[in-house]
């Protein structure tokens, strides 16, 4: 954010047409977000005199054969936040790609007003989805497991994944009393139905197991 309070934007949407229409929307549609950068590919993002942006929201289908996990790893030492939008949003990809290191998840669907809500939220470090995508993503768990908050995948994605509360804390800008909160959380909601996510290695199966944290992280 620059210290005007200002949160510099990147959007990446290889459809030109909705790219200048949501670039159009988006510079008259909240006085604290400057749009910097908007690009049809990830490549542009990347070589664009303004990156580092604070906030990138970046359509998930650009067809560039590139991993969604892949370019948000890319992007986590860069320090930018990114927001994702689609046309699709089924819960296992909307877990991907919050287990991935997105922030937030916005449908193509919802009503644009949701972006800013997102932008603002991931400018934070606080991680957004509709409650509309939230109740989805909760309703749809398998195998009896308990529903999750978006923050509370969030925090098991992280912590199955290898990092230590501290840096949990950190990545999601909070306190690592809360960070340990959301653990305990976790950990009573999955006792309560019947597993035991007691130690970190536990956690990290179940996690596997029920699509938050993919296998290869």
């Amino acid at each position: 954010m620059s210290e005007s309070g200002t949160i510099r934007l990147a959007l990446v949407d290889d459809h030109k047409m909705l790219l200048g229409a949501l670039s159009e929307w988006i510079r008259s549609a909240a006085d604290d977000i400057e749009l910097v950068c908007a690009v049809t590919s990830y490549p542009e993002l990347l070589s664009h005199p303004a990156f580092p942006v604070d906030v990138a929201l970046m359509d998930v289908d650009l067809k560039d054969g590139m991993p969604l996990a892949v370019r948000l790893a890319q992007m986590k030492p860069t320090g930018v936040k990114v927001v994702l939008m689609s046309s699709y949003s089924e819960p296992p990809r909307v877990r991907e790609a919050l287990a991935s290191g997105a922030l937030g998840y916005v449908p193509k669907s919802e009503d644009a007003s949701m972006i800013v809500k997102a932008i603002r939220a991931a400018s934070r470090g606080e991680s957004y989805i509709s409650a509309e995508l939230d109740l989805a993503i909760s309703s749809s768990d398998i195998g009896g497991s308990p529903k999750l908050s978006a923050q509370e995948r969030r925090v098991m994605a992280l912590y199955g994944g290898g990092e230590p509360v501290k840096t949990v804390a950190y990545e999601l800008g909070i306190s690592e009393e809360t960070a340990k909160s959301y653990l305990k959380r976790i950990r009573e909601k999955y006792r309560v139905a019947g597993f035991d996510v007691g130690t970190k290695v536990a956690l990290r199966k179940r996690a596997i197991e029920d699509g938050i944290l993919l296998q290869t992280d």
